[in-house]
Formats: structure tokens, C-alpha cells, sequence
């Protein structure tokens, strides 16, 4: 593996920030995107190392291209920042939610994709890692065998957060169809897992350390050329149900 420069959004707390984290500790250039400005360049001070911090908001046109310019090489991308708007269910749940929900879950992710393909095209190994969901799951939402042995299984049994998880589920086909058109590369989404996160009010009290999920994904921007592509894993490295 010859990636050395990675780029990761929302990468100012939670699992972002672990993950640039465990990525500097292991060598590699990293630049920390974040919205918050304040917030990014704190975490790049606590990170240390060679770490640095890129202002990039997802849902900003101007900010991302911004950032692209700014980013002159780029091996590893992580499509961290994600948000969560309500746990409403369907029948209840607003269509603006699902617009605000989508526009960094899902158009966040592909605008980012986008602007960094010319770079990624320039590194030897390029690296995508999609932060998904569990919850985003078709299997495990819909298959009682499935659901019962998936991991973050009681969720599984709420229709709750349609928003979020129906953002997710797009999130993975993306992962899946980016990963078909771009052979050369690894493309991945990774299930994090229930972390201690500001993400909802379950995830700050039920939470496990984000730390444990950052390894998920920095297994899976680290890949060799013979790893996987166009899957869905688990934080632990099993596979989970589409």
C-alpha cells in the first residue's frame, strides 16, 4: 500500500475525528475536514503529528471546490460527516427532513466524491470509505433471521429514523455502483456500530468508544490492491447484509 495522503469529513469529533487520528498515528498525511473552523483547527491541535486542517462543508459547492483546489494530492477519501435529523417514522415524518437528511448523507457524499475523483485518478491505490449505518440494512430490516443475528439488532425492529436509515440504504448503492464504474479502486461502506457520538440522544448514552469504529474504517482505507471493493462491512471486518 503506497497511499500516504487521506482526506476525511466531519472529521472535527465522534469517529471523524478518530479516524484521522489512528490514520496520522499510522503515518499518513491527513487533512481534517471540517465546517466549523474553530472546532477543525482544535481537533488538528489535539491530533497532532501531520495532521492539517481543510475547511470543507458538504453541503457548500463554493466550500468543496475550495477544498479540492486547496488539495493537491489524495490517495485515502472517508465520507464521514453524516447527520440525523429526527428518529421520526415514516407516517410522521416530515418531507423536509429527508431533504436536509439527504443533502449531506447522500448529496454531500457524491458532490465530495466527485470533486476529488481527478486526484484520487493520480494515486497508485485510491481509497474510498463510505461511512453507512447498520440501520441502513434492507437484510437485517426486512429478514427476521437476518434481524435477529445483525449486529445492532434492536434497532432493526423500530420503523424509526426513516430519514436517516432510507439515507444510508442510498449511501450503500451509491457505494456499490461508484465501486462497479471505478475498477482501479477500493470502495467500501462500513456499518460503524452504536459509537458515544453527538449524532441522537441513543448514541450519547448507549454508546461504545468511537475509537473501536475508526478501526473499521482505517482497516478499510488501507486495503491492498487485492482487497475488496464494492462491499458493506461491519466495524469488526464481517460482512453485512445489504
Amino acid at each position: 500500500m503506497t497511499s500516504t495522503i487521506a482526506l476525511v469529513t466531519g472529521a472535527n469529533k465522534g469517529i471523524g475525528q478518530e479516524i484521522a487520528r489512528q490514520l496520522v498515528q499510522a503515518g499518513l498525511t491527513v487533512h481534517l475536514g471540517s465546517r466549523d473552523a474553530g472546532r477543525g483547527r482544535r481537533a488538528v491541535e489535539e491530533i497532532g503529528g501531520d495532521c492539517h486542517f481543510v475547511q470543507l462543508d458538504v453541503t457548500d459547492e463554493k466550500s468543496i471546490a475550495a477544498a479540492a483546489s486547496a488539495i493537491g494530492a489524495l490517495d485515502i477519501l472517508i465520507n464521514n460527516a453524516g447527520m440525523m435529523v429526527d428518529g421520526a417514522i415514516g407516517p410522521e415524518a416530515s418531507v423536509d427532513s429527508f431533504r436536509t437528511t439527504y443533502e449531506t448523507n447522500v448529496f454531500g457524499v457524491v458532490a465530495v466524491t466527485n470533486a476529488f475523483l481527478p486526484t484520487l485518478r493520480r494515486s497508485s491505490a485510491p481509497r474510498i470509505v463510505n461511512i453507512s449505518s447498520g440501520t441502513a440494512s434492507l437484510g437485517a430490516s426486512t429478514d427476521e433471521a437476518v434481524r435477529a443475528s445483525a449486529t445492532g439488532a434492536p434497532a432493526m425492529h423500530s420503523p424509526a429514523a426513516v430519514s436517516y436509515r432510507s439515507s444510508k440504504a442510498a449511501l450503500n448503492m451509491i457505494t456499490t455502483l461508484y465501486a462497479q464504474a471505478l475498477p482501479e479502486f477500493r470502495i467500501n461502506a462500513l456499518a460503524p456500530g452504536l459509537r458515544a457520538t453527538d449524532l441522537n440522544g441513543r448514541a450519547r448514552s448507549l454508546g461504545e468508544d468511537p475509537a473501536e469504529a475508526a478501526e473499521g474504517a482505517v482497516r478499510l482505507a488501507l486495503l491492498d490492491d487485492n482487497g475488496p471493493t464494492g462491499a458493506f462491512f461491519s466495524w469488526d471486518g464481517t460482512v453485512m447484509p445489504w
